[in-house]
């Protein structure tokens, strides 16, 4: 009853707002289902229903640290779209209102899914639904944005899904009962057949890494990202990125009990670092601040998989960076997406000085920025720290070394770009927009209470949270 309540209210909320004829009220929609479908996640998270039926659907802990964090991060984008659509009357707001309500219960079915066949199709329905949202500005470059995400994700979800039909296959060969129910590949996972089981292991990974974005199947972050509106970009760093590396951890579920643990940990641990290579390579001297935000999404991706490569103690860490990152990354999207209808522009040459003409939002992205970078008291220093340090403590120094090089070379990166859109010298004269945008209550009060979050988990972690993350990390096979 309650998961069903909390999958279907979202697309109730949809088709409400599909049909709603006003273009300024509707807006309005998304924070009122958003606050609904959290009220109804606090009762599922209170008395957690048990699966249903088959065990197709069941809300486990990693489930509900996924679906806790991009809930909070669609509820802080819901209350920001209300006042973003204001200063956009000029475009009819049907389609994002409803879209986004739609991808709000794909996100919980990836959430509750614990079949892979199930699983799939909620990840692939998020992609179909996150198109006509990246491609809200209706131009050009947002035209070849979603073009290029649509083809470079459908690809990988199709590599994904051929992933599935070999380990499903690996069943019948072995002899076993076909099955994509998660507990039972994972119960006869020593038995399946060696040959599909690697094989689907390497298209699984390839493919749902497509969707996270790790490098080099990154290419259609810096476009997306960059054309999107910045609400539209928190969902995909945070929301998206969550779903697929929750879809990357439930294979990882599976590995974990056959022989092949070992070399499929190890090709985590290599893509985690190719991620954090390129991120440092190219986030240097970004001339476009919201590209930029897409090279640290591939640099956190990166960070999440090695983690989850690493294991063990490693796993507390790596649930605990999914859910700060999520939340930044809100902080960081929607207060660049504030910078740049201030300036109308994301060109670094012409923003400067964001603190004087929105201070709440300058003020915001640096520390969004001191926060994503792992810098102490926020809570990503927490969960970078817990990763490196078991890194050093398991033995895999020269992991743990290049993890600290890519942090200190990305923070010089990062710092490069967004300290002169912060503190430099604003321009002369007017700004290229033509109707001046200010901070209001409204557009800042949600990055409020997310940088609020995050600051004190970086203090202090709720007996809770820090319950459900060991919960999560024991199915995984690790601890704290």
């Amino acid at each position: 009853m309650q998961l069903s309540l909390m999958l279907f209210m979202p697309a109730v909320g949809a088709i409400i707002a599909w049909f709603t004829p006003d273009n300024r009220h509707r807006p309005y929609i998304l924070p009122l289902f958003a606050a609904i479908h959290l009220a109804i996640l606090g009762w599922v998270l209170i008395d957690t229903p048990p699966a249903s039926p088959g065990g197709w659907f069941l809300l486990d802990p990693i489930g509900k640290l996924v679906i806790l964090s991009f809930s909070i991060l669609f509820a802080a984008c819901a209350w920001y779209a209300v006042n973003y659509l204001r200063y956009r009357k000029e475009r009819s707001n049907r389609i994002l209102c409803s879209a986004l309500l739609l991808c709000l219960s794909a996100m919980c079915l990836v959430s509750i899914s614990q079949n892979l066949g199930v699983l799939w199709v909620a990840l692939e329905s998020t992609s179909v639904l996150m198109a006509p949202l990246i491609y809200f500005n209706r131009n050009a470059r947002s035209l070849e944005a979603t073009w290029k995400y649509l083809l470079i994700c459908s690809v990988g979800i199709a590599v994904a899904l051929l992933g599935i039909f070999f380990l499903a296959y690996s069943t019948i060969v072995a002899h076993q009962d076909a099955t994509l129910l998660l507990s039972s590949l994972i119960d006869d996972a020593p038995r399946l057949n060696p040959g599909w089981r690697h094989t689907a292991f390497i298209f699984l990974l390839v493919g749902f890494g497509s969707k996270m974005g790790l490098a080099p199947m990154h290419t259609w972050k810096p476009d997306a990202y960059g054309e999107a509106p910045g609400l539209v970009g928190a969902l995909l760093a945070g929301g998206l990125v969550n779903c697929a590396f929750l879809s990357l951890m439930r294979v990882y579920q599976i590995a974990a009990a056959t022989q092949e643990a070992a070399s499929f940990q190890s090709a985590l641990i290599a893509m985690g670092l190719i991620s954090m290579a390129f991120a440092a390579v190219f986030m240097a001297r970004q001339s476009d601040f919201k590209r930029m935000l897409a090279y640290s999404s591939v640099e956190h991706v990166g960070i999440l998989t090695l983690a989850l490569g690493l294991g063990k103690g490693a796993l507390f860490g790596a649930l605990f960076h999914m859910v700060n990152n999520c939340l930044t990354k809100g902080v960081l999207f929607l207060s660049s997406g504030n910078i740049h209808r201030a300036f109308g522009s994301k060109n670094t040459a012409v923003v400067r000085g964001a603190i004087r003409w929105v201070p709440w939002s300058g003020a915001l992205f640096l520390t969004g920025f001191l926060a994503i970078t792992g810098s102490p008291p926020f809570a990503p220093f927490v969960s970078e720290f817990t990763i490196v340090s078991n890194a050093f403590t398991m033995g895999n120094y020269w992991a743990g070394s290049l993890f600290l090089v890519f942090l200190a070379v990305i923070f010089i990166g990062m710092a490069l770009t967004v300290l002169p859109v912060v503190l430099g010298e604003p321009p002369a004269g007017e700004t290229g927009t033509s109707e001046p945008y200010r901070d209001s209550f409204v557009s800042v009060m949600p990055l409020m209470v997310l940088m609020a979050i995050m600051l004190v988990l970086g203090i202090w972690v709720p007996s809770p949270l820090q319950t459900l993350l060991t919960e999560a990390a024991g199915l995984l096979g690790g601890g704290r």
